[in-house]
Formats: C-alpha cells, sequence, structure tokens
C-alpha cells in the first residue's frame, strides 16, 4: 500500500481522531436545524449580525475566501448585515459542520463556509457527518480547476510516456479524503495510482516538497497555478500534463483558465487510444462537481426561508457589478465566477445525491490503495 506519513511537525487527521471529537460533541439537537413544527417564517430577514462558520483554520484558503467575501457581503446582501466569520476547524471541517447543521438554526443567524473537502466527507457519508448538502440551501458558489504537473526528472512530458512509466510517481497531499481525492481519482482513472504521503498542513507545503524533491507529481488549483507553477515551468523545473477541466452543459471541458492543457479525459484518450469508461471514471466525475464547479460556498440550512435565502442570490448579481470587488477578486477567487443559487437549486442539490456506486467505488478505491477504510456506506 502506498499511504506514508509525514513527521510529527505535519497536522495528521485520521478517522478516529475525527470520530472521538465528532463524539465528543453533544448528538441531541436536530441535524438541519429545522424547528419541531417543521415550519419557519417566510417572512424573516436577515438579522443585523451574521455568523460566518467556517469549519477550517484561519489563514487557509477556505478562511480566505470567506474573509475577502465578508466586507463585499456587508456592501450587497439586503439590510447590509455585519458578518463575523468565526473559526471551527477540526475532523477534515467535520467538526464545525456538524455544529452548524445541529444548532445553526434557520433563522440566518448563521451561514456555513464550504470547501470540496467538506463536501467529500458528507459524500463518502462517513459515519461522523451529520449534515447533507443535498437538503440545504445553497447561497453563494465559486467553482475552482486544478492542474497537474511533474517533474522534469520523471522524463514524463506527455500521455505517452505516462503510459510506458512503470514506476509509481511519489505525491504529497493533505487528506485523501479531501480535495486530494480528485488528483488520486484522476490518477486512478489513467491507471497509475501514486505513491501517496499524507498529512502536510496545505499545498503550498506540498508545492515546497515537490521543490525540494520529495515528491515528484503535484496538483495545485488552476489560479495558484497560474501564479506559483507557471514560473517553474518556465525554467524548466516542472511540466504541465494535463487540468481537471470544468463542467459546462453536462459535459467536462477544457478549465479557461488553462486551456492549452488537456482534461484528464483528454490525457486518458491519448494513453490510450480510447475514450474513459469504467466505475472509476463514474466515480471520478460523480465527485469533480461538487468538488471543483462548486468548490467553495455558503449554505443554510435546510428549511431557512425563501425571504433569507433570496437577499444572498440578489447580492451575487452587485458583486459582479462592483468594479472595485472585480478588480480585487481575481487571485482570490481564481478567475472562476461567484454564481448564486437561483435557478440552480435542484441542480445544485442533485449534484450532492450521487450514484451509490460510485461512491462505494471511491471508498473501495481508497482502501485499495490509500489504507483509508473510512466505514462509509
Amino acid at each position: 500500500m502506498s499511504r506514508n506519513r509525514r513527521k510529527p511537525m505535519a497536522r495528521i487527521r485520521t478517522a478516529g481522531a475525527i470520530a472521538a471529537v465528532s463524539l465528543g460533541l453533544a448528538a441531541c439537537g436536530n441535524p438541519q436545524g429545522v424547528g419541531d413544527d417543521g415550519k419557519t417564517d417566510a417572512g424573516a430577514k436577515i438579522p443585523s449580525r451574521v455568523e460566518m462558520v467556517i469549519p477550517y483554520d484561519e489563514g487557509g484558503g477556505t478562511d480566505t475566501w470567506a474573509r475577502f467575501l465578508e466586507p463585499y457581503l456587508k456592501k450587497h446582501v439586503a439590510g447590509g448585515p455585519t458578518f463575523l466569520p468565526e473559526n471551527k476547524p477540526g475532523g477534515e471541517s467535520i467538526t464545525g459542520s456538524n455544529e452548524f447543521v445541529r444548532s445553526g438554526g434557520t433563522d440566518g443567524k448563521q451561514v456555513l463556509v464550504t470547501s470540496g473537502t467538506t463536501y467529500f466527507q458528507a459524500l463518502l457519508k462517513r459515519p461522523e457527518v451529520e449534515f447533507d448538502f443535498s437538503k440545504m440551501r445553497p447561497l453563494i458558489m465559486n467553482g475552482s480547476g486544478g492542474v497537474i504537473y511533474t517533474s522534469p526528472k520523471t522524463g514524463i512530458k506527455s500521455a505517452k510516456d505516462l503510459a510506458k512509466s512503470k514506476k509509481k510517481l511519489k505525491y504529497g497531499g493533505i487528506s485523501a479524503t479531501g480535495l486530494d481525492m480528485t488528483m488520486l481519482q484522476a490518477m486512478d482513472v489513467l491507471k497509475k495510482p501514486v505513491d501517496a504521503t499524507f498529512g502536510f498542513e496545505g499545498r503550498e507545503t506540498a508545492m515546497l516538497a515537490y521543490q525540494r524533491g520529495e515528491v515528484d507529481i503535484d496538483y495545485q488549483t488552476t489560479s495558484a497555478y497560474k501564479s506559483q507553477v507557471e514560473p517553474l515551468v518556465k525554467k524548466g523545473k516542472a511540466v504541465p500534463l494535463m487540468s481537471f477541466g470544468v463542467l459546462k452543459d453536462g459535459k467536462v471541458v477544457r478549465d479557461p483558465n488553462a486551456p492549452e492543457l488537456p482534461t484528464v479525459e483528454e490525457f486518458y484518450k491519448e494513453m490510450y487510444g480510447k475514450k474513459p469508461s469504467g466505475r472509476a471514471y463514474d466515480s471520478y466525475k460523480a465527485f469533480l462537481v461538487p468538488g471543483c464547479t462548486y468548490q467553495k460556498g455558503l449554505w443554510a440550512n435546510e428549511d431557512t426561508p425563501d425571504s433569507i435565502v433570496q437577499a444572498y442570490w440578489d447580492s451575487v448579481e452587485k458583486l459582479k457589478k462592483d468594479e472595485k470587488f472585480a478588480k480585487k477578486s481575481g487571485e482570490v477567487l481564481g478567475g472562476y465566477p461567484l454564481y448564486s443559487g437561483e435557478n440552480a437549486e435542484k441542480q445544485i442539490q442533485k449534484a450532492f445525491e450521487i450514484d451509490p456506486d460510485a461512491r462505494k467505488y471511491a471508498l473501495e478505491m481508497l482502501e485499495r490503495e490509500y489504507g483509508e477504510k473510512l466505514g462509509g456506506t
């Protein structure tokens, strides 16, 4: 098995630790924050103060995203509420998210900030998870993309090179069940599982390991790739291979922020002379949509009144017209637009109702290749 661990200096999270944290919290609350009578106030307004529950540590990508949005939300959400970021990290974002659906209510006093890692915990049906995004209400979403690149020392410069390679490439990640899973699934589709070391504190740390020669394949979000990896490419220290692509009209197409790079699907065809298919590919696609297309998000609990939800939906168009926001948002939003849950709420929720076999295959792959036995169903 290719599941190594970093030294104690890195933060290592395990399913056991997650369970311990979760069990330490009261389990008698209402999981989705719905009142006993199942009703909410249809004419409710957003309170003057709203807590932004961020189930991640300060300084990370999701925390940065939320704190960047905060003053602009105050400006553009009806009523001008003050948004108060509150970090509640732990258990790969499970701890804070569980607390939110258990006690966050439906009165608008709290909203949940999410990332693809949060989604994957629910999609894998980890036993500690109490949240279900197929029932919650999406307020504001922001997609992302990712680029896979390798070291020139591997000799891999093309799909044909990867197809011929017999040696497992070394990869450094945060957790097999977080956003790294998209990378692991992509390599599984390509029939090239990696020799993975988990426990890095962030993608930036993993990239430093790449630069030190400790790993020889890596992925970064497209925005990080453009700013941090492309300079390495120009110096001959990195070779871009492919992107995860983006979803358009139900199909995965090239990332508009890296249009020169083939998608995983295109790369597979170059390797094997045919389009990908089968359980591995179906599972990859099922997780790709919530993991990339809806990667960052702001959510409300199920049964939050339409009047509160609509205020957030309406703010998106105002944000798009805010010149100062547009000028400063490039790096934080990664070149991908914000969009509201309006007219897409059902599609977004459907993306979180993945096929049970896609989930089953992902769990099998994680255990088979990386020793991660999660107990999901």
